[in-house]
C-alpha cells in the first residue's frame, strides 16, 4: 500500500518467505554512489539466462540519474520496518535503519561497513568514543557528519579524543554513564512514595537486552516525567535532568590498529582489564592507513610499508590473544567479506556482553594495493588461507562449562602465497628482495600454520565451573 504514488520506475518484487502484500527493493542513492562495485561483487544473486548480469550491476550513470534521483527521494520517505519485529540476523539486519551514511571514506572502504552495522544494530543509544585516525576523519569531516538519526531524533553520540588516550577517553563516557544512572535510581527510590512503588520497580527491574526492551524503558520515562511535573520537590527536579539515563547507554570504543595495537594499546589494556560495560571495537588495516601506510604491530609478516619497505621480518601482534588472557573479555575476530554471518553474531554477543568486549575487524584498504572491488575476494583468501582467524571468545560459555573459544572458519584451503600475490605490499617486498621474500613468506606459512594449531587447541579447553572449585577446596 506504500506504493500507491511510487514513481513509474520504482522497482519492487515481493519479498521471500513474508506475509503476502510485502514488498522487497534495494534502492541505490544514485548521486552518493562511489562506483566502488563492491556491491556488484558480492552480490549472490545472478541471471540464470545470463550469469554476467546480477541483481545490481555497474551502469554508466548520467542516463540514470534523473529517474534514480526520483526513486531514491521516495524510496527514503517510506514507512521504516518495526524494530522489535525484525530478527536480528544477517538477513535481518538489512531492513535496520544506517545512521552511518555517506562517509566520503575511500571508495570500497573496508572500514564502514563495521561502523554502518553497529549504527543499524545500537545506534539510537550509542556512544562512540572515536580514536584519531581514518574513523575520525570520515566520521567528523567537519562542517558535515556521516552520522545521523532517526524520526525520533535519536542517533549515536560521537566525540574523538587523541589518538594516544582513546580508550580511557570510551572508559570515561561509561563511568559518567553508569554515575548519572546510578543517581537517577536513587532518587527513584528517593521518590517511591509520590511516584508509586510499582512505577519505581518496573523502571529498575526493566529488561532493556534488545530493542523491544528498550522502546519499553522509554515509554516508562516519559510517564515518569509526566509524574515528576506534579511534583514540587528540588529531588524531582533533579531526576527530571536525569531520567533519560534510565534508558540503555551502549558505549564503544573505536579506533585502528595503530591506535589499538601501538600508540593507544596501553590504555586500551587498562580498559580491557576493567569490569565495565563498554564495547571495542578495532578496525584492523594492518597499517597506519590515516597517515600514508607506515608499518604499525598489525602489520603482518612480509608486507610492505612506507618507511618499512624491506617488509615486516616479525609475525604481527596478537591482540586477541592477550586479551582472551583476561578470561572475563568477550572477544571476537571478524571479516564481513568473508563470513557476514558470523560478523553479525559476534556484534550482538559483544553488545550482550557484561563487561568489555573487542571486536577486531578485518578491513581491506587502499595501503594494500589492489582494487578495491576485490576486498571481499581477499578477506575470504586471508581467512582460507590462515593469515586471519574467524573465531569468539565469550567468558559465558566458560560459566557453562563449555569451551570459551570457538572457531568460525575452518582448516586451511588456500596456501599463505595464494593470499599474499593479490597484495602490491607483498609484492614490494619480493620485487626489493627475492630471496628474502622467500625466506619470509616461508616464515609467514610456518606462522599462520602455528597458529591455526594453537587455536583449534585452545577451542577445546573446557574448565567447568564446579570442576575449579572443586580443584581449589583440595588445594
Amino acid at each position: 500500500s506504500a506504493l500507491k504514488n511510487a514513481p513509474s520506475g520504482f522497482k519492487s518484487t515481493p519479498l521471500k518467505g513474508a506475509a503476502e502484500g510485502i514488498l522487497y527493493s534495494l534502492q541505490v542513492a544514485p548521486e552518493d554512489c562511489t562506483g566502488c562495485a563492491l556491491c556488484v561483487a558480492v552480490c549472490p544473486a545472478k541471471d540464470r539466462a545470463n550469469p554476467k548480469m546480477k541483481a545490481i550491476n555497474m551502469e554508466a550513470q548520467p542516463p540514470l540519474r534523473e529517474v534514480e534521483v526520483e526513486n531514491y527521494t521516495f524510496f527514503l520517505d517510506l514507512p521504516k520496518p518495526d524494530r522489535t519485529e525484525i530478527k536480528l540476523d544477517l538477513k535481518g539486519t538489512q531492513f535496520l535503519e544506517p545512521l552511518f551514511e555517506c562517509s566520503g571514506a575511500c571508495a570500497g572502504c573496508g572500514e564502514t561497513p563495521y561502523i554502518k552495522l553497529l549504527t543499524q544494530l545500537f545506534g539510537d543509544h550509542t556512544m562512540i568514543a572515536n580514536a584519531t585516525g581514518c574513523s575520525s576523519i570520515y566520521g567528523g569531516n567537519l562542517p558535515t557528519t556521516p552520522y545521523s538519526a532517526n524520526a525520533e531524533g535519536r542517533g549515536p553520540a560521537w566525540s574523538n579524543s587523541l589518538f594516544e588516550n582513546n580508550a580511557e577517553f570510551g572508559y570515561g563516557m561509561r563511568m559518567a554513564a553508569d554515575s548519572r544512572r546510578a543517581q537517577a535510581e536513587e532518587l527513584l527510590v528517593r521518590l517511591s512514595l509520590q511516584l508509586g512503588e510499582r512505577c519505581v520497580r518496573e523502571i529498575l527491574d526493566a529488561d532493556q537486552s534488545n530493542d523491544a526492551g528498550i522502546q519499553a524503558q522509554r515509554q516508562r520515562v516519559a510517564e515518569l516525567r509526566s509524574k515528576l511535573r506534579e511534583i514540587d520537590m528540588v529531588a524531582s527536579k533533579r531526576l527530571a535532568s536525569l531520567a533519560d539515563d534510565l534508558v540503555k547507554r551502549s558505549v564503544w570504543i573505536v579506533g585502528g590498529d595503530g591506535w589499538a595495537y601501538d600508540i593507544g594499546y596501553g590504555g586500551l589494556d587498562h580498559v580491557l582489564a576493567s569490569d565495565l560495560d563498554v564495547n571495542i571495537l578495532v578496525l584492523d588495516t594492518e597499517v597506519y592507513s590515516n597517515t600514508g601506510g607506515q608499518q604499525s604491530k598489525a602489520t603482518p609478516l612480509g608486507a610492505a610499508a612506507k618507511y618499512a619497505a624491506a617488509g615486516r621480518a616479525l609475525p604481527k601482534k596478537d591482540l586477541g590473544m592477550i586479551a582472551m588472557s583476561y578470561g572475563h573479555v568477550y572477544v571476537a575476530q571478524v571479516a564481513m567479506g568473508a563470513k557476514d554471518a558470523q560478523c553479525v553474531r559476534a556484534f550482538r554477543e559483544a553488545e550482550a556482553h557484561k563487561g568489555p568486549s573487542l571486536i577486531i575487524a578485518y578491513s581491506h584498504c587502499i595501503a594494500h594495493g589492489y582494487n578495491m572491488v576485490r576486498g571481499a575476494e581477499q578477506q575470504k583468501l586471508a581467512t582460507q588461507s590462515g593469515q586471519w582467524l574467524l573465531y569468539r571468545y565469550d567468558p559465558a560459555r566458560a560459566e557453562a562449562g563449555e569451551p570459551p573459544l570457538k572457531m568460525d572458519v575452518g582448516a586451511p584451503t588456500k596456501t599463505v602465497r595464494q593470499y599474499m600475490e593479490g597484495e602490491a605490499r607483498f609484492r614490494i617486498t619480493e620485487k626489493l628482495d627475492p630471496d628474502r621474500f622467500k625466506t619470509l613468506m616461508e616464515s609467514a606459512a610456518v606462522a599462520a600454520a602455528q597458529k591455526v594449531e594453537i587455536y583449534r587447541q585452545l577451542a577445546e579447553v573446557r574448565v567447568a565451573r564446579q570442576q575449579a572449585d572443586n580443584e581449589g577446596a583440595k588445594a
